[in-house]
């Protein structure tokens, strides 16, 4: 195995991680539908005891998401999580708070009422996609930073990524090309949750608020995802040479779509499978469009990751310095320890054959107005 292999190989199996991050917070978007007065307490209380079989898998994967690219990309680890720590902090935070909320909502201990911590599970629902979204569009507008490999060996400040401005990362906030993909993961959540919901939960009246949930997020949704895509091909990208010198080039990413006809294939079958899931949850009777729309997420998501780092891109460019830009090349492991995990990472089926399993063990029976009263762990 090639020193190359193995980097492309990582590249691929963080693009897979999100790809499967973004899928699994449907917990996030079901939570959304708690603010709804259409429904009634017993039917929030029912999603709220079908995301709270699935919100541990959701954190698992992103703390899962975190470590990989810490093992395999330390650079971009240190870089980003140590620079833009603001963004990361925020978005730990919200999730600290869903697991406070699920846990302690319902406990007799409990001082304050379930509200206030349904209201925190909805900002995680709002917060979450929108700041994880909107820190992965940085991968194409850039980030205020620079790289000094060469300060490690200095002995009173052996720092090696400095940070541009005091923002740390909440600047993106105001880049309206990162935001707009932020606004699109937020809105396809609430869609993924709804459906998630419309398959998981045996209520008449909570599947009639979750169909017209869909058609309410579908036109944000495609507004903002549109509007991304479209900057996207047009704007500039950052290219890498053979050498490892990065450089401006006009229409990168249409580039890469093109040369990569694979990828492309991936996305528009992506794009066609989460159009067919929200069209079988909201404008028909079935209830199974979160299948289709999930495998679409995560074509969609390992595309756009795919599209950042293949095909000569610097995936985490520099807006201060070019030559500063994160690569796949220049902010790798070593080989061997690319290698030792890519052993390790055979284990992965196992792993996802145990979580199908588990799963499916859980859905064995839809959630009901009875469970809420017989099942004794409930939210």
């Amino acid at each position: 195995m090639s020193y190359t292999f193995l980097q492309n190989y990582w590249w691929f199996l963080i693009s897979l991680l999100g790809g499967l991050l973004v899928f699994l917070m449907f917990v996030q978007g079901a939570n959304l539908h708690l603010g709804n007065r259409s429904l009634s307490d017993l039917q929030k209380r029912m999603i709220l005891n079908s995301t709270g079989r699935k919100w541990e898998l959701t954190f698992t994967t992103l703390v899962t998401f975190g470590g990989a690219f810490f093992a395999s990309f330390p650079l971009f680890y240190s870089t980003s999580f140590g620079g833009a720590y603001w963004v990361w902090v925020l978005i730990l935070i919200t999730f600290v708070f869903q697991a406070v909320s699920y846990e302690f909502q319902n406990k007799k201990e409990n001082l304050i009422g379930s509200q206030p911590f349904r209201v925190f599970l909805m900002i995680n629902g709002i917060l979450a996609p929108l700041l994880i979204g909107t820190a992965v569009g940085t991968f194409f507008t850039g980030s205020d930073f620079t790289v000094n490999k060469a300060a490690i060996t200095d002995p009173t400040a052996p720092v090696i990524s400095t940070w541009g401005n005091g923002w740390h990362g909440l600047e993106a906030l105001v880049n309206y090309h990162a935001l707009l993909l932020g606004c699109s993961l937020m809105f396809l959540t609430a869609v993924l949750g709804a459906l998630y919901v419309l398959n998981n939960v045996d209520d008449k009246a909570i599947h009639a608020q979750m169909r017209r949930s869909i058609k309410i997020s579908l036109l944000p949704f495609l507004a903002f995802f549109l509007s991304w895509t479209l900057l996207l091909l047009v704007r500039q990208g950052y290219a890498v040479d053979e050498a490892g010198v990065v450089s401006l080039e006009k229409f990168k990413y249409l580039h890469n779509l093109l040369q990569m006809p694979a990828v492309l294939g991936m996305c528009l079958l992506g794009v066609v499978l989460v159009l067919w899931g929200i069209f079988q949850g909201g404008y028909t009777k079935s209830r199974s469009g979160i299948w289709p729309a999930g495998i679409g997420t995560v074509l969609v998501v390992m595309a756009v990751f795919f599209v950042a780092g293949y095909n000569g891109t610097a995936y985490y460019p520099s807006c201060t310095d070019l030559q500063s830009s994160l690569t796949i090349r220049n902010s790798s492991s070593s080989q061997f320890t690319l290698q030792v995990m890519f052993w390790v990472s055979l284990l992965i089926p196992f792993v996802l054959a145990y979580i199908i399993y588990a799963w499916r063990q859980m859905d064995k029976k839809k959630i009901t107005p009875d469970e809420i009263s017989d099942t004794p762990h409930k939210y």
